[in-house]
């Protein structure tokens, strides 16, 4: 049982991030490709030694991306 809505409300947070998730996602595929294809041939690299880090980095710039996205297309439709 659902006490107060809490699925109302995160189906509009979810509604309200819909281009940042989108973004975030396609960052972590993007991460994931530049560490298979790219990578690191030393294992020294921070960020793309790993593809976790590599996916976790590319979900984090893609979620800025899509954040300062979002901002710009709300403050163009009000």
């Amino acid at each position: 049982m659902v006490v107060g809505g809490t699925n109302l409300h995160k189906m509009n947070w979810i509604l309200k991030h819909k281009l940042s998730l989108i973004i975030a996602l396609l960052g972590a595929v993007g991460g994931f490709l530049y560490w298979n294809f790219i990578g690191c041939a030393s294992g020294n690299c921070g960020i793309t030694a790993n593809w976790y880090t590599s996916m976790g980095f590319g979900a984090i710039m893609g979620w800025f991306i899509g954040d300062i996205a979002n901002d710009k297309l709300k403050d163009k439709n009000i």
